[in-house]
């Protein structure tokens, strides 16, 4: 059994590649979106095309997904095949507008769909309305890496299969997916060859962390949080520059800038979360809610995580915008993100991402409401 919309969509890239048609790629600004894209770009490479751009939102000013400041960006590059990896399921109008802008859009993506499916020329997202495939629960470079396995067939060599396989076992863990099926196959295998990778960012960093680490699956977490440590500058991800360094000089330098980001990232996240702690310790609400104008919005993802462990309760915090908040959710086992906020869905710009974690951007004229309404909700869950 094949998931869903497989073969149409190597189809279209081969087609795309054999006429010399624009490629570009659109991926999330996380490991897992980064992972993605530099699978699919090095694959459709060895099939003989290129990709004439990358793109990554930077979540701080456009937010989560594709965007109309982002498709403003690209506009030029009409007619193009633009490949959304990592994102897209939950954007409904803005795969409109770049339909109407003269974009070719095909979606690979893991996130639970909402009700209502884009309009866009391909979807490839096991969750999806129709698709049979039994496993359901990829990161999306896993989605990719067994995408590009189809794309590339027999021009699959052994060391561009391991290669793909070291960032899909990565990108699995960074975003937390379950560890069972062919995700425990996938970092299994992964994390084996990882120690004898050939990419210089990987070799690099394997070295600086497997210092006082005990086992491989520590180092690749060390590694891990260097590689989230990367901003999006220009449209471009540090983590993803990083990775595609061509030299082991290049990746040195590369990776110390890194580990200093995450050294500062890590103070910074142990105070908000101390800030958030601060203000709901006497609450009795059945979730927490909190926000903050000076909250890095790369950074919340790991505060809501550590208070929803600490706390078990659904936990939602936002960085407070001038005229709208984007935030990011954490649930307690057994609890869906999505459909909590789908309940609530009137009052939010945006909202998607999966049971266990997922992201929102919500009016502030509408954030008491919201808060409301998620207590509700709680309480008659």
């Amino acid at each position: 059994m094949e998931i869903k919309n497989f073969k149409k969509a190597a189809g279209r890239i081969k087609q795309a590649v054999k006429k010399k048609e624009r490629i570009i790629l659109y991926g999330d600004s996380d490991l897992d979106g980064v992972a993605s894209v530099i699978i699919l770009k090095e694959t459709i490479k060895n099939l003989g095309g290129e990709v004439d751009a990358v793109y990554f939102p930077d979540r701080e000013s456009e937010g989560y997904g594709l965007n109309k400041s982002a498709l403003k960006v690209l506009k030029p590059k009409a007619p193009a095949l633009l490949i959304t990896l990592d994102l897209g399921i939950s954007n409904i109008k803005e795969v409109l507008l770049a339909n109407k802008l003269g974009f070719e859009v095909m979606i690979i993506d893991h996130h639970q769909p909402l009700e209502e499916i884009p309009q866009a020329s391909i979807i490839v997202n096991p969750k999806q309305p129709g698709d049979k495939y039994p496993f359901k629960e990829f990161a999306n470079a896993g989605l990719v890496y067994k995408f590009a396995q189809l794309l590339l067939g027999k021009k699959m060599s052994a060391s561009l299969n391991n290669d793909f396989l070291e960032l899909t076992a990565l990108a699995t863990i960074s975003d937390m997916m379950i560890e069972t099926d062919e995700n425990e196959v996938f970092i299994e295998k992964g994390l084996k060859i990882l120690r004898y990778t050939f990419r210089p960012a990987l070799r690099i960093l394997w070295d600086i962390s497997s210092i006082n680490s005990v086992s491989d699956r520590q180092i690749a977490q060390n590694m891990i949080g260097v590689l989230n440590a990367g901003k999006t500058v220009d449209h471009l991800n540090e983590a993803y520059s990083f990775l595609i360094s061509c030299s082991l000089e290049e990746a040195k330098e590369q990776a110390e800038e890194l580990r200093a980001k995450n050294w500062e990232k890590k103070l910074r996240i142990k105070e908000i979360t101390a800030e958030v702690e601060e203000a709901i310790v006497e609450s009795k609400e059945p979730i927490v809610f909190e926000g903050g104008s000076d909250w890095h919005l790369i950074l919340i993802g790991s505060v809501a995580s550590r208070i929803c462990d600490r706390y078990e309760k659904p936990t939602f915090i936002f960085k407070k915008g001038e005229k709208e908040s984007p935030g990011t959710v954490r649930m307690p086992k057994g609890i869906n993100a999505v459909e909590a906020m789908a309940s609530c869905k009137h009052l939010l710009k945006t909202f998607g991402g999966h049971p266990p974690a997922a992201g929102f951007r919500v009016k502030n004229e509408n954030i008491a409401a919201f808060k409301e309404g998620l207590i509700e909700y709680f309480k008659n869950l």
